[in-house]
């Protein structure tokens, strides 16, 4: 890929198209209108830049292009319908596709849910073409493009490591190192007005007196009293990661994203980082929501019953104007070596946030056990000498 912070052209730059279909129409590819090689998403500059002779085409994406949300029930029975109809479904996300690179003619295999990547043999991006947009799926109807280049990313990560006090010195000073992966990761978004009745007891503490003479002193107690209600709250954006393949608790942990910031989709956005389509059903990500949902409204309730100690004995949640969107958001990926142990490291390519796996020094933690053992001791011997 072209180093995004050497984006310079004094060039004028042209539109990108829609590029060209190759392999049969199985996949896609983008042209460089100066040298015939193909263009890739440059994120330093927001655009498709030719690698070889560093000619620039701008993105321009349709004014009348929107990101919309959709019926979530209405999805729900158009797909179960085109399951009934056995319509074929030739881009389903477990298929295997062979697609021949139009640059040096290998097969690159797309297998899974992976939809862009680029040629082992010779790092030209391909695309499976029609598969986030296939009739039998459900369309992708914006992303976020990428907005931090490697070399920044690669920053980010030093910056973690270094935060890592736990972490073994050696690894401190080697770092992690490997190589790092774009991949536009898919989720979904759902909204949803949510009707909550509710039942339970407020607990206020008071003090009492008890006992007589030395024996006499204040214990705390608790009066109970029932409440209940009712209440709405609409919730906007309950964001679910929607592959199952994916270290989802290191991915969830990249949140909060920016998705005012979101495009309408466009395949130019792709060219060059890898993509993956959905493997979560529309179905699986709303149980997933409703999880989110309800722990929130939990919450709520407690915070509506007040007191000091709240108990919960009823929470029934109804749910009105359920729409969804299906998004493809930008993750920078590495997986590294430690003493021959794998660990992943995922970075948010919008906000920088970085989330790991890491090592942990076994002689800081026994170090820091016996530190606090020993001034543990030493007051417990200074409070008996007073």
């Amino acid at each position: 890929m072209a180093d995004p912070q050497t984006d310079q052209d004094d060039e004028p730059t042209k539109q990108a198209g829609d590029g060209e279909a190759i392999d049969s129409g199985k996949g896609r590819i983008f042209p460089c209108d100066e040298c015939g090689a193909d263009l890739e998403f440059s994120i330093g500059t927001q655009t498709m830049k030719c690698p070889y002779c560093g000619a620039v085409k701008t993105i321009e994406i349709s004014e009348t292009a929107e990101i919309v949300e959709h019926d979530f029930h209405a999805m729900l029975e158009q797909l179960k319908t085109q399951r009934l109809e056995g319509k074929p479904d030739d881009e389903t996300a477990e298929s295997e596709h062979a697609i021949r690179c139009s640059s040096c003619g290998a097969e690159v295999i797309f297998q899974g849910t992976l939809t862009s990547s680029q040629c082992p043999y010779c790092a030209n991006p391909l695309q499976r073409d029609k598969i986030h947009d296939a009739p039998t799926r459900i369309a992708v109807d914006g992303m976020l493009p990428f907005q931090i280049p490697e070399r920044d990313a690669a920053e980010q990560l030093r910056n973690w490591v270094k935060s890592l006090w736990w972490a073994p010195n050696e690894f401190l000073k080697q770092g992690a190192s490997g190589k790092f992966n774009g991949v536009y990761l898919p989720y979904y978004t759902f909204d949803s007005l949510t009707d909550t009745k509710y039942a339970g007891q407020r607990g206020d503490h008071y003090w009492v007196t008890v006992g007589e003479g030395k024996d006499q002193r204040r214990e705390m107690r608790t009066s109970w009293s029932f409440r209940s209600g009712e209440f709405q709250r609409f919730f906007d954006d309950v964001l679910i990661v929607a592959a199952s393949d994916q270290s989802r608790t290191l991915i969830e942990s990249l949140e909060p994203w920016p998705l005012e910031q979101c495009v309408p989709f466009t395949q130019q956005m792709l060219a060059g980082l890898f993509a993956r389509t959905y493997d979560v059903t529309l179905d699986a990500g709303f149980s997933e929501a409703r999880l989110r949902i309800e722990s929130a409204l939990t919450s709520d309730i407690r915070q509506r019953i007040g007191g000091d100690e709240q108990s919960i004995s009823s929470q029934k949640v109804s749910y009105s104007g359920v729409t969804f969107k299906h998004l493809l958001l930008p993750v920078w990926l590495m997986a590294y070596r430690y003493q021959e142990k794998p660990y992943r490291v995922v970075i948010n390519a919008v906000t920088g946030e970085v989330s790991g796996e890491r090592p942990y020094s076994a002689f800081k933690i026994a170090s820091a056990i016996l530190f606090g053992i020993t001034v543990a001791i030493s007051i417990w011997f200074l409070v008996q000498s007073r």
